[in-house]
């Protein structure tokens, strides 16, 4: 259905994260960021569970948010 991004990143559930387009398009669900891996999950859940089986599917990735002045 979609990509968990790592085991780090699911197993860490207080990290904020961001769904990223495996074709690198932005949209709706890509430009928000969630507080919590489950809350970014059960958004990918919604949005999978309001298309049919012949729709084109669009893939996710569930990903650690980065910001801007963060130093890694």
């Amino acid at each position: 259905m979609f990509l968990l991004s790592s085991a780090v990143l699911k197993s860490d559930r207080n990290q904020v994260v961001r769904l990223v387009r495996d074709d690198g398009v932005e949209d709706a669900l890509t430009r928000r960021c969630y507080v919590t891996y489950d809350e970014a999950y059960d958004e990918l859940e919604r949005f999978y569970g309001d298309l049919c089986c012949s729709d084109d599917r669009v893939e996710y990735s569930i990903i650690q948010a980065e910001f801007e002045g963060e130093d890694s």
